[in-house]
């Protein structure tokens, strides 16, 4: 999977917004002016280089269909597209939300999912009178990612490892079961026991 970085980031987000194309002027309008006439053209030339972006013959861009498998394909778990954004910057839910094109209240149930598993970490700051939740990237996170991207895109990746974390902790209780003198644990080992054909049935 290619690598993006911020100003890649930046620069493909507009194209995006802009319906896969964008132009000098969308640039100029952009936050991206600040930059420098220099560092755009540098980043241009390198995203055009790896096929995230065609020049067109009026001069203008074109976000190509493998930029937009990075962050905005309709196939790629949501969870996927938080984690690969939030590798690249420390993100509040408004600007995951813009970024990906998706509502805030989305993004807030799978950044809580994400948050519960200790992939991403969420820290408060104060801008201005107001508190907003900024998430980042954990290591953890980190390394889901490679997992995903070396055994390719699953639906149902993050599901399983909550499944496999549940298993692990009624291990442990019927273990604990086991060394106890409750006479009922034989009851005990069995319903947990049941507990887990049922998840594995799911």
């Amino acid at each position: 999977m290619t690598k993006l970085g911020v100003i890649d980031l930046e620069i493909l987000h507009l194209g995006i917004k802009n319906d896969k194309s964008f132009n000098e002027k969308d640039i100029e309008n952009s936050q991206l002016k600040k930059l420098g006439v220099g560092r755009i053209l540098d980043s241009l030339a390198s995203l055009k280089d790896r096929k995230l972006i065609d020049l067109n013959k009026d001069g203008s861009f074109s976000v190509t269909d493998l930029a937009r498998q990075i962050l905005w394909g309709q196939q790629i778990p949501l969870q996927v597209k938080i984690l690969r954004l939030l590798e690249i910057k420390s993100c509040s839910l408004e600007t995951i939300s813009d970024f990906l094109k998706i509502s805030e209240t989305k993004i807030s149930e799978e950044v809580e999912k994400l948050r519960k598993n200790q992939f991403v970490l969420m820290s408060p700051l104060r801008q201005e009178s107001k508190i907003i939740k900024m998430y980042e990237i954990l290591p953890e996170g980190i390394e889901k990612i490679k997992e995903i991207e070396k055994s390719g895109l699953q639906e149902n990746s993050f599901e399983k490892k909550s499944k496999d974390e549940i298993f692990d902790l009624v291990d442990e209780v019927i273990n604990q079961i086991k060394e106890s003198s409750d006479i009922h644990k034989e009851k005990m080992v069995s319903k947990l026991e049941e507990i887990k054909a049922k998840l594995n049935s799911f």
